[in-house]
């Protein structure tokens, strides 16, 4: 647990005044540190991300042993961060071979998803989670204790990573034209769908839930099964091809831009 206290305004209410000064403070130090690669753990970053695949348990049981050592939940090493930029590399330009991009398309492809998908989305969903673990999941009994937004901030990123994988390496196999139509990719296509949004909402409950100051995180969960029901409507009734519908707007968006 991470307590961190808060001045309280003349009417009583509390503002975590010095949680957010004290945030911005690491949150830049951690910025400094993300072109220094020869102080960057590479190796426990990767065995972090085979973790979230095999046993996330046990890398939110390493945050709470970080915790107890550097006084916060969140990473102070941006090797994980790099990793994944580095696995968004990767994901382009297999977009690349699959869908037959020219180079400049391959470079408007690796920029949406490195600065928009990964970057900016990130960002706007670590501040969500934020903002309402905060305002509505926190226990009475720990009235000084606060989720770190940098911490929501890995939690998101713990979770975007088997997303990424599954569905921008993985599932673009299934986008060659010489493979999308063959009976049965429809279902394995919206099967990985279905794997990589489970795993994504799975991996963000147990950010939360780890953490000991936190309550009704269950509610995270919720998600999966509203996306079960899409995913089975999907195959009976609506003949969806998710993979099909992925490839068009990547396709869109990078015309767009060209």
């Amino acid at each position: 647990m991470l307590p961190l206290s808060s001045p309280v305004s003349a009417n009583g209410r509390s503002f975590p005044r010095r949680d957010s000064m004290s945030s911005s403070k690491q949150t830049w130090k951690f910025l400094r540190r993300v072109y220094k690669f020869k102080h960057m753990d590479f190796e426990f970053a990767a065995w972090q991300m085979l973790y979230l695949f095999i046993a996330p348990r046990k890398v939110y049981k390493n945050f709470h042993y970080h915790s107890q050592t550097k006084n916060q939940w969140a990473r102070d090493d941006p090797a994980f961060l790099v990793l994944g930029a580095a696995l968004v590399l990767v994901s382009s330009i297999v977009y690349t071979l699959v869908l037959r991009y020219t180079f400049v398309q391959f470079l408007l492809h690796l920029l949406w998803v490195l600065i928009f998908d990964y970057v900016i989305m990130a960002c706007v969903i670590a501040t969500g989670l934020w903002w309402c673990v905060n305002r509505f999941m926190r226990r009475p009994e720990f009235p000084d204790s606060f989720v770190e937004w940098r911490y929501s901030f890995d939690v998101h990123l713990n979770a975007f990573l088997p997303f990424l994988v599954i569905l921008h390496i993985v599932q673009v196999l299934l986008m060659h034209p010489g493979i999308e139509q063959l009976i049965g990719i429809r279902v394995l296509s919206n099967s990985l769908w279905l794997l990589a949004v489970g795993w994504y909402f799975y991996i963000t409950f147990l950010g939360y839930f780890s953490l000991p100051f936190t309550q009704r995180t269950i509610v995270l969960l919720y998600p999966i099964a509203v996306f079960a029901i899409i995913y089975i409507f999907s195959l009976i009734f609506f003949e969806w091809h998710f993979s099909r519908a992925l490839r068009i707007f990547v396709s869109y968006r990078v015309q767009r831009a060209h």
